[in-house]
Formats: C-alpha cells, sequence, structure tokens
C-alpha cells in the first residue's frame, strides 16, 4: 500500500503491488493545528477511493488535522485499484492522506487497514504488518463498555459482487459519471458560496431500488453479525452512513455503516465512554465556521468603545 516491498512477519520482503505512492516527503497541504485536535478513542472511515477525481480529498484533509484517536480502522476501499488500472490520477492530496495516515501510526495510533473491493490486491497481505499499519481481513473491535463489534468492508455480503462481478464494473463506471458531474455542480455551489452538497446521495434517497437494496444489505450485515456471536457490526462499502438495530433472539444486534468519502463525506467515532457517532464532515465545517465568526463579532463588539 505504502512502498514497494512489506516486511513479512519472518523478516522476508514480500513484492507488493506498485502504485503512484510517492517516497516520504513533506505534504503539498501542510499539516493544520487549530487549537487542540478532537480525541476519540476510535475512529473508522472507508471509501475513500484515492486514485479517482471523486475523492474528496481536501475535505478528508480537513478531518484529519482536526481528529485524533488511539485507534484508526481504514475499512476498505482506500484506494481505487479498478480506475488506477484504467487511468493513472494521483493528485499531490493523496499522497498528503497518505503521509497523514503514516504520521498517525508513527506517533502512536494503532492503524488496521481491513480492504475491500476495490482494493482487494491488498487482502492477499493479511495478518502482515508495514508502516505501521496493520492488513486484516476482517476484525473484532472491543468497544470501552464492553461491546464487540466485527468491522469489515462489507463487499461479502453483497449479492450483486458475489453473483454478477461484470454488472458491478459497468455499475462502477456509471457512478463515476455522476461523480464527474457532481464536481462541476459543487464547483458552481462553491462560487456561490454554497457548502458541499451530494447529487449521488441525493439521487440514491429518491430511487426505490436503491433504498430497498441498501434496507436489504443492512439486515443481511446485521444477520452475519449475529450468527458469529458479537453485538453489532462496522461496516462500509454502499457509502450511506447510517446507525440501526436489528432485533436477534431476544437482543438488538447493532449496524454502523461509517459512509464514504466521495459522496457524504462521514466517520464513525467511539468516544472515551464507548458512545458512538457518526460525524458528517462538511456539517462540522459549517458549524466551526459559524462559530469562529460568532466569535469574531463578539471580539469586535467588545474592542468597540463605549459612548461618552
Amino acid at each position: 500500500m505504502f512502498g514497494e516491498y512489506i516486511e513479512g512477519n519472518f523478516g522476508n520482503s514480500i513484492p507488493a503491488p506498485r502504485l503512484p505512492f510517492a517516497e516520504p516527503h513533506e505534504p503539498s497541504v501542510p499539516e493544520r493545528v487549530r487549537g487542540e485536535r478532537r480525541k476519540f478513542r476510535t475512529i473508522w472511515i472507508s471509501d475513500v477511493h484515492l486514485g479517482t477525481k471523486g475523492c474528496n480529498a481536501e475535505l478528508l484533509i480537513d478531518f484529519l488535522d482536526n481528529v485524533d484517536s488511539e485507534t484508526m480502522y481504514l475499512v476498505g476501499d482506500i484506494i481505487d485499484g479498478w480506475r488506477l488500472k484504467k487511468k493513472l490520477y494521483w493528485p499531490a492530496t493523496h499522497n498528503d492522506i497518505v503521509w497523514r495516515i503514516l504520521k498517525r501510526a508513527k506517533r502512536g495510533t494503532r492503524i488496521v487497514y481491513i480492504p475491500g473491493n476495490h482494493d482487494e490486491m491488498f487482502r492477499q497481505f493479511s495478518g502482515l504488518h508495514f508502516g505501521g499499519v496493520e492488513i486484516r481481513r476482517a476484525a473484532v473491535h472491543e468497544t470501552a463498555d464492553g461491546r464487540r463489534l466485527m468491522v469489515l468492508h462489507g463487499d461479502e455480503f453483497d449479492t450483486i459482487m458475489l453473483a454478477h462481478r461484470w454488472l458491478a464494473f459497468v455499475g462502477d463506471a456509471a457512478y463515476h459519471a455522476m461523480m464527474a458531474l457532481n464536481q462541476w455542480v459543487n464547483a458552481f455551489r462553491q462560487k456561490l458560496g454554497l457548502p458541499y452538497w451530494s447529487l449521488s446521495k441525493m439521487a440514491k434517497h429518491k430511487v426505490k431500488n436503491a433504498v430497498e437494496f441498501i434496507s436489504r444489505y443492512e439486515e443481511v450485515v446485521a444477520r452475519a453479525a449475529a450468527q458469529r456471536g458479537v453485538d453489532g457490526v462496522v461496516c462500509g462499502h454502499i457509502h450511506t452512513a447510517e446507525h440501526r438495530l436489528f432485533p436477534h433472539q431476544g437482543k438488538d444486534i447493532e449496524y454502523w455503516n461509517d459512509g464514504d468519502w466521495v459522496e457524504g463525506c462521514n466517520a464513525l467515532v467511539e468516544h472515551e465512554d464507548g458512545r458512538m457517532e457518526i460525524l458528517h464532515w462538511p456539517e462540522e465545517i459549517a458549524r466551526r465556521e459559524q462559530d469562529a465568526a460568532a466569535d469574531a463579532t463578539f471580539e469586535d463588539a467588545a474592542r468597540v468603545p463605549e459612548a461618552a
């Protein structure tokens, strides 16, 4: 993932797929620190799709510069190998994200990388560690309050991926066409001073079949978690951040989806007490800017001399 060779458990070097990562360097977007970072026990992100124009790299960089955690799970499709096979696209900001993840690992954060279907070429290295990053096929995370959550990308439960792989590639091409249109829409909105908005996210909520697919997918994944004897599941894959409870044999199984960094720009976080929350980062930025504007207004008002 982050270099040409992976060091195995016995010190031997295993050739890794060549990808367009530069050597360690200072990022093109300097690491920004706005006061103290927000601290979480755990962070989950997935579906970044580095190597595509749809990746909202600037928003993810802002997220990484404003949060910290003891553990971070990269829950698949961090790199889009499907698109990189067709056309090389790797801007400096995508290297900046890699740099930030590796720096986080160097600082002592536990980084667990669970490859998805778009970066499935790394699944063959499951069980290995390199650059401070653990590669796992799946994981079980224990929250601060004792719940056990299965963590996996989720394409294992996608019937289209399993039965009709060719159709998944067709859908991927159509999806990226919509992402290109989404870029034009948001460039226009930015000129008007409007916040980020996802065209594809709106379309999915409007199309009945898409809604039904998502609902079935969530139920199937939650049932699989229940059969494995855990309390819940964290996954990605369908680019829809969500929290639902599914009853199973007298208890509720938690379903968490950490969303994506193409459409919704979401992350799932665990607080120190075990409480979990989905962050919608464009909304977090808007709230931060509103607070900064309010503070500036207050300071300006405080500097106005009292009338004689």
